[in-house]
């Protein structure tokens, strides 16, 4: 069965010669992956959580683990949410390269694919939001350090075993930098972070790459993120908005909206413009934000009664995205395994609603109705006196305020830069003098935007304006 994409962004699908356009009643099952590489931890690591989500410092034996796991200690009143935690299952870290590649041998074999198709017979689709580690200076669980570490290992993986799949869709994730540059620490800060731009700016250079789609690291977005977001991003898939659990209430570390807080998002499977004071309030800001809960974890879990929900909102008339989130370093097969039985659950009480296995991308051009009007971007490099000036002009009405600016200097600097406004949404210029970078150290110049419908465009560019790259999605 091949899909392909109707005038107005609604899926068609076509099998045997058939043209089959979707109705309504639908769901779009998106499996998105925090893609951070491998991740190991010390049977001291596993203590030090224990202690900061239950608030009992115990001796980091394997005795006393096995214990939690039995529940054969008091740990007043935590005892089942930490041996669910700290099970052998959730501990279970693929924690070199070779352990996650033996995984997506596994996964992303077109037989295991099948095992797990849609109401159209089209197998599972995975979608890798992948991040960068760098500048952290403690790095206890041994993770991959380095630009494009994790992102080249995945272009690699595929290019080897399925250059010809088109498949499976490549998005952005991002964790920002801690106080003190601890990899194993977690952080909210995008304005302490400036690895986060220079992660953009190099994707877009290095690798001709520019994202559509965001998940946010630890799932926690605040005004600095927000307000990034607003201005290039146009598919958030971030919100974790759920009824606080039993067991939620246990887990010390993170009450109070400490981390993933979506506690006045909506929760009904309904995605949202947000507003510009407030992520978590629907308003009139740019992005749209999806729901996504997570699965093989702790906190804010898939269960069977929000696939239903799902389901429900789609069979009264809201084709809806079913969206969760999972990390590469976990096992993913049993998470994979178990949400395919809520699917099939679901479906069997709401027969009349089709399922689809979709690309986060792809899902949500989709469901918003967009038509797919291509954005394109004019660039060219002029002399205005003794100065050498970028143009930037758009056919359209890019997503946000400005594209993307990105320059590589000749000393090997990643620079994220502002452009001046010339008509907004439109046209912009930025000058190459001694207030900026002069051309002199300028060896590529790269230029991205998304529009507002989920197209997009980028160019690169040498010093002198000829352009290297061009590309549009």
């Amino acid at each position: 069965m091949l899909m392909a994409v109707g005038l107005l962004g609604e899926i068609v699908w076509h099998k045997k010669g058939e043209v089959i356009l979707c109705e309504d009643k639908k769901v779009y099952i998106v499996h998105c992956i925090d893609t951070e590489g491998p991740l190991y931890e010390s049977l001291l690591e596993t203590f030090i959580r224990i202690e900061n989500m239950t608030g009992f410092k115990l001796e980091p034996t394997m005795e006393n683990l096995k214990k939690i796991q039995n529940k054969e200690l008091d740990l007043k009143g935590h005892e089942d949410i930490a041996s669910k935690i700290f099970s052998k299952r959730f501990l279970d870290y693929k924690d070199t390269w070779n352990k996650i590649d033996e995984m997506l041998d596994v996964m992303t074999s077109s037989e295991y694919r099948e095992k797990f198709s849609d109401s159209f017979h089209n197998g599972w689709k995975y979608n890798w939001f992948i991040m960068d580690w760098v500048n952290f200076e403690i790095n206890p669980r041994r993770r991959d350090l380095g630009y494009h570490n994790i992102y080249d290992h995945y272009q690699e993986y595929y290019a080897i075993n399925h250059l010809n799949d088109k498949i499976d869709e490549f998005h952005w994730h991002a964790h920002p930098m801690s106080t003190y540059k601890e990899a194993h620490k977690c952080a909210t800060s995008f304005l302490n972070s400036p690895h986060i731009f220079e992660s953009l700016t190099r994707r877009l250079l290095d690798k001709a790459y520019f994202p559509t789609c965001f998940r946010a690291g630890f799932d926690t977005e605040r005004p600095d993120s927000h307000w990034l977001l607003e201005q290039y991003i146009p598919f958030d898939f971030s919100n974790q908005a759920i009824e606080e659990t039993e067991d939620d209430k246990k887990q010390i570390d993170l009450i109070g909206g400490r981390f993933g807080d979506w506690r006045r998002a909506v929760a009904n499977w309904e995605y949202y413009h947000p507003a510009h004071e407030d992520y978590q309030a629907k308003g009139n800001c740019n992005r749209v934000i999806f729901r996504c809960l997570n699965v093989g974890t702790r906190t804010r879990v898939l269960t069977q009664d929000e696939v239903d929900l799902a389901f429900r909102r789609a069979d009264q008339g809201e084709n809806t995205i079913l969206a969760f989130a999972d990390h590469d370093w976990r096992n993913m097969i049993p998470d994979i395994e178990e949400v395919y039985e809520m699917i099939l659950k679901a479906s069997k009480k709401y027969k009349d609603v089709k399922w689809i296995n979709a690309g986060a991308y792809e899902a949500a051009k989709s469901i918003l109705g967009v038509n797919m009007q291509k954005i394109q971007l004019k660039t060219q490099i002029v002399t205005e006196g003794n100065y050498k000036k970028l143009l930037v002009e758009s056919n359209i009405d890019t997503f946000g305020p400005q594209p993307f600016l990105a320059i590589k200097t000749k000393s090997k600097r990643y620079i994220m830069e502002n452009f001046d406004f010339q008509v907004p949404k439109r046209s912009w210029t930025y000058t190459f003098d001694e207030h900026s970078i002069p051309i002199e150290d300028v060896e590529l110049i790269g230029v991205a935007t998304n529009s507002s419908k989920g197209t997009g465009h980028l160019t690169i560019l040498d010093q002198a304006g000829n352009t290297k790259i061009s590309k549009d999605w």
